[in-house]
């Protein structure tokens, strides 16, 4: 009976570390992976383990009394490359013997209650990023500061929003039609931006670049199911920009009489 009882704590410290993984944006082979590593870890050979994108599915010792297995849900979550980095590095602990289950469960537990950045840094990271973007894409540097604030704006937008437990693709559109409104407003104001650069650097905190490339990633690795997931996510999102730049031009159009040009 304790044997049993090990095996199911075993299989359910890996599917939660899985978990985290996945949670965050990681790769399929990469959560595969992990989760093999740490059964092996701690002296379990037979296993299966499958993963897609919202899902975990594992089993351990299936010929045996004390066969266990594990299903897990996984909700697609925003991509959080420093929580990814810390998991890696408790499997790497683990699978060299320096963590015992106890430890790793408390590691994890520890992980999963790490707080992220401070709100100011995530308004301040998004400005900068919107700012370099404009400027990449051709924009002076007048109209990188007005991207700054812009990016600003829109992640006071989506913080707030975040609270509410609104849904991402509604977010998309919103934030992305208050960049593009926020730029024509200043255009029409007389203020001599290149608005479509502010426009492009305003809206890139939104650009799902990171999904579209683990989805590609998937995708090379043999992971059709799960990359096409990701893929159809990315494409979703970026729809969902695009009908939020689009509805603001067609807006101010309207309004100006088609005084806005493309």
């Amino acid at each position: 009976m304790e044997k049993n009882q090990d095996s199911k704590r075993i299989l359910n410290l890996a599917i939660s570390t899985g978990e985290v993984l996945l949670k965050n944006g990681g790769e399929i082979y990469r959560v595969q992976e992990t989760v093999s590593r740490i059964l092996e870890a701690y002296g379990i050979t037979d296993y299966n383990v499958f993963v897609i994108t919202n899902g975990i599915f594992a089993t351990v010792h299936e010929e045996k009394e004390d066969a266990s297995s594990m299903v897990r849900y996984v909700t697609i979550g925003d991509v959080n490359l420093e929580r990814i980095a810390d998991i890696n590095q408790l499997s790497r602990e683990i699978c060299t013997g320096v963590c015992s289950i106890q430890e790793a469960y408390e590691r994890l537990e520890a992980l999963k209650k790490k707080k992220g950045p401070a709100n100011w840094a995530c308004i301040l990271a998004c400005g900068m990023g919107g700012a370099s973007f404009c400027y990449l894409f051709g924009g002076r540097l007048y109209d990188s500061v007005i991207s700054f604030f812009l990016g600003m704006l829109l992640e006071v937008f989506l913080l707030t929003a975040s609270r509410h437990h609104a849904s991402k693709f509604i977010l998309n559109i919103i934030g992305s039609a208050i960049v593009t409104a926020g730029s024509l407003a200043l255009y029409m104001a007389g203020t001599g931006i290149w608005f479509d650069k502010v426009i492009i650097g305003g809206i890139i905190p939104l650009v799902p670049g990171v999904s579209l490339t683990t989805a590609i990633r998937d995708l090379f690795g043999g992971d059709y199911l799960s990359g096409s997931i990701r893929l159809i996510d990315a494409l979703l999102t970026a729809m969902c920009i695009a009908i939020g730049v689009g509805g603001a031009i067609k807006a101010f159009q309207f309004i100006t009489g088609g005084g806005v040009p493309l």
